[in-house]
């Protein structure tokens, strides 16, 4: 997925508290949509300021666009944002494209194993995307500098995951992200069940994950930028 320059906040009243299964809208207006949930995302604990993020991208799939989108908390101090194309109008195909980056982060005081389950509504492409200036200016419009390269993995015990840019490409940023595949939140035992560790080299990220209670997923993403 590439990453753009436009994040807006997702406003949706069931990000106010975490829904039972079956209450999402992801695909709610949408017909024909097909829903695709995600896991249980850890999101970071801390209370220090800046407050940290977790990123998790969801992807539909091929020959679909996201539409729609919704999440499940497991505390409503969570704050979700996701990450949008620029482009007028907003819409699906021009703001989203087959993958979408949500982005949590805890603003409350008193976390306990805080997590977000993502949820997106894909319907089949249809084309769009964003307008050709008809003039030439001064100014540049909002493009598509960089690119994810993005790996989701099972940790059963020890795990190393890696991701890396393209020969071409150069790294420019990376995030990674603890999550459980669980129908309800994971309690915090379990959250701290698993645990990452995250190393550079070059070009390339490599996490290096241990799950004590044998279950858990990670995914790893290398921001890429100078590509052809």
């Amino acid at each position: 997925m590439k990453v753009v320059l436009l994040a807006f906040t997702v406003g949706l009243a069931a990000l106010a508290a975490a829904a039972p299964a079956g209450a999402t809208d992801e695909c709610r207006g949408l017909n024909p949509c097909v829903p695709v949930a995600g896991p249980w995302v850890v999101v970071p604990a801390g209370t220090s300021t800046p407050r940290a993020q977790v990123q998790y991208q969801l992807t539909c799939p091929q020959g679909f666009v996201v539409a729609g989108i919704d999440a499940e908390l497991s505390d409503q101090a969570i704050d979700i944002s996701v990450v949008g194309q620029s482009g007028t109008p907003v819409s699906p195909g021009v703001t989203t494209s087959r993958s979408l980056v949500f982005v949590g982060s805890y603003v409350g005081s008193q976390p306990k194993a805080p997590t977000f389950r993502p949820h997106i509504g894909c319907i089949p492409a249809a084309g769009g995307g964003q307008r050709t200036p008809t003039g030439v200016a001064a100014v540049i419009k909002p493009g598509h500098p960089t690119e994810r390269r993005v790996v989701t993995a099972r940790v059963r015990a020890t795990s190393r995951i890696k991701t890396a840019c393209q020969a071409d490409e150069r790294l420019v940023a990376w995030y990674s992200a603890r999550g459980f595949d669980t129908p309800t939140p994971p309690p915090p035992d379990l959250v701290a069940s698993l645990s990452t560790t995250t190393q550079r080299s070059g070009n390339s990220v490599v996490v290096s994950a241990r799950a004590t209670r044998g279950q858990g997923i990670v995914q790893v993403s290398a921001v890429c930028a100078g590509g052809k």
